[in-house]
């Protein structure tokens, strides 16, 4: 019995975006859960649009992830190379073998007859799909054409039959081989389709589950029948939701998609990601935060749901704040370093780290708050400028008579609220509102600590005097 493998085989014109993260985690999910194999390989075959940067980048943004692959890439394996460009041997002796069977034929339609053809079809109502007009081409006829005119290769479908698959997702799915057509698997400038090498590098590779998005579901007839026409085994195939934007459509860049470049720069971390996407479009029965083994031991393929998937800036960024929540103390410290190295002390980071979590997202919001504690503070908000404005200067002189000595908040405002008989939101509303410039933020007792003496009492002082002491 073959061991279960799954596999991602995105394709070096970009970068790793939302959707093909997705793929690629259903797919790790599904190979660590039945204790398999997770493959990588690199569909290069546009030579055009193919660029080795963006190989090297999707494999740095899947370690980031967490998405480790056990063969392929820069891992190996037996079945390699793992890089279709590196593979026209592969594909030129199995296409010599569909030729021998009688499976393939060469086109000489030009894209113009190709396209009025289509457009033919469409205006009667019919599905455009190859009208066959090089299929039954004599021997004489071909090799008179091939002197003088491109072409391509097509395979020929199995007519008069129903290919049917059990889809992972979808449940049970049926395909008149009428109705779909002869297709290309190799173009007439000699690259190879992808309906051709996607079929055949699974099968040779091992794969057993394939998980990919639900437009690849009208390719897969094409390729099953391609497959059993070369006596290969077949994948199971699993066609999970699309995500969609808020209106419904196709997530680009421009309603909300970042790369996984973009979204590590912004600060997030790589298990918030996995744990929204891991429930974007799966159901787990657990709605906590869960580390990579917690997201393998919840994941079903039953619970795949076959609804579009909405993307939900909101969720990702909840599960952002429970990974910052969650995180330990040394990584924690390292996620804000770079952004708050300016105003807080090295050796006050820790002290300071443990004092914001739980309102920041991303280590840009860490920055304000250094500014605040450390720096001159931060511009009033105006909400907290009507508090202060509505709060007399007696208020702070008081505050700062009973703060002759240093003290901790909690003995402050106990000792300072009974010399000003004051409690409650009349208390802790201006203190907060002159010391930080906002009303809302951080428990104030370690903020207050990290401040200092000195500084709490200067920015006191300056709402007594309109201006900042010494």
């Amino acid at each position: 019995m073959n061991i279960p493998k799954t596999r991602f085989a995105p394709s070096p014109t970009g970068l790793l975006h939302f959707g093909n993260i997705r793929t690629a985690l259903f797919n790790a999910l599904l190979a660590a859960k039945q204790g398999g194999v997770f493959l990588l390989r690199v569909e290069d075959t546009d030579a055009e649009r193919s660029r080795d940067e963006y190989v090297v980048a999707l494999m740095r943004d899947l370690r980031w992830l967490g998405l480790d692959w056990q063969e392929g890439g820069d891992a190996g394996g037996a079945a390699g190379p793992y890089r279709q460009s590196q593979r026209g041997s592969v594909y030129e002796r199995f296409r010599a073998l569909l030729e021998e069977r009688g499976r393939i034929y060469p086109c000489f339609c030009t894209p113009l007859e190709l396209e009025m053809s289509r457009k033919t079809q469409a205006s009667a109502g019919l599905p455009p799909r190859y009208s066959g007009k090089c299929a039954h081409l004599t021997p004489r006829e071909v090799e008179a054409k091939r002197r003088e005119l491109p072409h391509s290769l097509r395979f020929r479908m199995p007519k008069a039959e129903v290919i049917e698959f059990e889809d992972m997702v979808r449940g049970s799915q049926r395909f008149p081989a009428d109705e779909i057509g002869d297709f290309i698997i190799r173009r007439s400038d000699g690259s190879y389709a992808f309906f051709y090498v996607n079929a055949l590098d699974d099968a040779l590779m091992g794969v057993t589950h394939v998980m990919r998005g639900e437009d690849h579901l009208a390719n897969t007839p094409r390729q099953i029948a391609l497959l059993q026409a070369l006596q290969l085994p077949t994948p199971r195939y699993g066609h999970i939701s699309l995500i969609v934007d808020q209106a419904g459509a196709p997530l680009s860049k421009r309603s909300g998609s970042l790369s996984v470049g973009e979204l590590r720069e912004m600060g997030y971390f790589s298990l918030a990601i996995l744990n929204y996407l891991g429930r974007l479009g799966h159901r787990y029965e657990s709605s906590a935060f869960l580390d990579f083994a917690g997201l393998v031991a919840g994941f079903s393929v039953e619970r795949l749901g076959r609804a579009p998937a909405r993307y939900d800036r909101a969720q990702l960024d909840f599960w952002q704040a429970q990974a910052v929540l969650g995180a330990d103390q040394p990584t924690l410290t390292r996620w804000m370093a770079e952004e708050v190295r300016e105003w807080v002390p090295a050796e006050r980071l820790p002290e300071f780290a443990a004092a914001v979590r739980a309102n920041v997202l991303f280590p840009r919001d860490a920055r304000l708050w250094a500014e605040a504690v450390f720096g001159d503070g931060l511009p009033l908000s105006a909400e907290a400028r009507a508090v202060l404005e509505a709060t007399p200067p007696d208020f702070f002189r008081q505050a700062l008579a009973v703060l002759e000595e240093p003290l901790e908040f909690k003995e402050f405002t106990r000792r300072f609220g009974a010399a000003a008989g004051v409690k409650g939101k009349a208390l802790f509303q201006p203190l907060r509102a002159a010391l930080t410039g906002q009303l809302h933020g951080p428990e104030m007792p370690p903020l207050f600590a990290l401040m200092g003496w000195e500084r709490i009492r200067r920015r006191l002082a300056a709402h007594v005097l309109n201006t900042a002491i010494d």
